[in-house]
């Protein structure tokens, strides 16, 4: 299994909306993140380890302004936790293993396809397109593609 750490390169190489984002739990404004309107098949990793987040078959417009999935690739890429900030209680999501802010979940997803709805910062991903997959090293998540 590859190490999906975070590093100071990592860390280095982030925009400094990446590093708003991913480092200090910040949010884009909504209707501006870069997947927001992306409908390649591919694989969404995390900006700052690589590891793998989400699939192209799990997103779906919810019109609430960043992209929007139905659940992780793997149950165990992404952790939820209490978030308390704003005046609001929210579930956060972060990445696992570089423990980036990725954006939060809520119960009003597709009820068809279990009802959440992963609103993630487009700050937080890097999208690899499924003709590229197999090369950077995602071919194990080539049959969750659609």
């Amino acid at each position: 299994m590859p190490d999906y750490a975070k590093t100071d390169e990592a860390i280095a190489r982030l925009t400094p909306e990446q590093f708003h984002v991913t480092q200090q739990s910040g949010t884009e404004r909504p209707g501006t993140g870069e997947y927001l309107h992306t409908k390649e098949p591919g694989l969404y990793v995390d900006i700052v380890s690589g590891e793998p987040l989400f699939a192209s078959a799990d997103k779906f417009d919810s019109h609430c302004g960043w992209p929007s999935f139905t659940k992780p690739i793997e149950p165990a890429a992404a952790r939820e936790i209490s978030d308390h900030s704003h005046g609001m209680v929210r579930t956060e999501v972060r990445s696992t293993h570089a423990d980036s802010h990725l954006g939060h979940v809520f119960p009003d997803g597709p009820r068809d396809r279990g009802g959440l709805r992963y609103c993630i910062n487009s700050a937080a991903l890097r999208f690899v397109p499924k003709a590229d997959m197999e090369a950077q090293g995602y071919g194990d998540y080539l049959d969750q593609i659609e």
